[in-house]
């Protein structure tokens, strides 16, 4: 599935997440890389989530920005929070998205705050569980968000109304 976001009409702004250094030992001793994780998001629904990685921190910082533009995903909100309760999992990383009450505000550690603000939900709880590997726990909250349900989704799916759904 092609990524259907025109992300040149968006205007995303970049977060840098993470920044390692990583090391590749080969006959001649240590080549040295950085690895970068970055965010984009308009704070509108829009967020993404990308890697990259290169021998200067610049390049790894373009090529991570690049990466997440082509991951960009619409997510669906209800007023400041999110439809329902998910469990996003990446790796050994899970994060449990949970919709809150209007101004509880963005309760949640380490990249998932960062993904959460930058895709513009206001009052949303999270906790992580498992890793706290923190590429991972970016990509496990996009892999939450990505996997949100709207009541006019469902409804299409199964063929009835809104009302009929809601009971």
């Amino acid at each position: 599935m092609r990524n259907t976001i025109d992300v040149s009409k968006l205007d995303l702004k970049e977060t840098i997440v993470n920044i390692r250094r990583v090391a590749k030992t080969v006959k001649g001793g240590r080549n040295m890389r950085f690895s970068v994780t970055v965010v984009v998001g308009d704070g509108e629904g829009h967020v993404g989530v990308g890697l990259g990685k290169a021998q200067e921190i610049p390049e790894a910082v373009r090529k991570a920005t690049e990466d997440a533009k082509k991951n960009v995903i619409n997510v669906p909100t209800v007023g400041t929070t999110i439809p329902h309760r998910i469990l996003g999992v990446f790796g050994a990383g899970r994060v449990l998205i949970m919709p809150a009450a209007e101004g509880t505000g963005v309760i949640a550690g380490s990249s998932v705050r960062t993904v959460l603000e930058s895709a513009g939900v206001k009052d949303v709880r999270a906790k992580s569980i498992g890793s706290n590997n923190i590429g991972n726990m970016a990509y496990a909250t996009m892999e939450g968000l990505k996997n949100l349900m709207t009541v006019e989704k469902i409804s299409k799916l199964r063929g009835k109304t809104k009302e009929e759904i809601l009971g």
